[in-house]
């Protein structure tokens, strides 16, 4: 909103609010496309594992389940943490993206005691793209696992 005020009291302002009706036209109306793949586990609600929208890929949260069986992996938070990663990165790359075009990840602990274990997993699969991240310990998860993942990235070029 201030940004079209201000545009309104410059003299170019019929320039500026030109150039922002045709970003939102070619931005807002990119359509949305839902990813599935067989090689993640299926959703266990209304929503999908992935959406596809302006280039950027929108991945659900990714709980340690097994896709073949769409039961939680056996071990502790590492085996958790690394079927997680797993799963994401078979939802990634269905959407056309992988883990080196990662922009932020979201990660659910159900306690911050794990958050070292969950560490030292992370970085098998981010050794040398790191991107910006989130850790935050809940309440509960889905299922009552250890923790879930979620992330934006962007799709790459063909």
């Amino acid at each position: 909103m201030l940004l079209f005020a201000r545009a309104a009291r410059g003299p170019s302002s019929l320039s500026v609010l030109s150039s922002l009706r045709r970003y939102a036209s070619t931005t807002m109306s990119s359509p949305l496309n839902v990813v599935h793949t067989e090689q993640a586990p299926a959703a266990i609600g209304p929503y999908s594992q992935a959406v596809v929208a302006n280039g950027m890929v929108f991945c659900s949260g990714q709980i340690p389940l097994v896709p073949e069986t769409m039961q939680i992996i056996e071990g502790d938070v590492k085996a958790q943490t690394r079927q997680v990663l797993v799963n994401l990165k078979a939802v990634l790359e269905a959407a056309g993206s992988d883990l080196n075009h990662v922009a932020k990840t979201l990660v659910f602990l159900k306690s911050m005691n794990d958050f070292n274990a969950v560490n030292e997993v992370y970085a098998e699969f981010f050794a040398t793209h790191k991107p910006a991240r989130a850790a935050v310990e809940v309440a509960r998860l889905p299922r009552d696992v250890q923790v879930e993942i979620e992330c934006v990235a962007v799709v790459k070029k063909q």
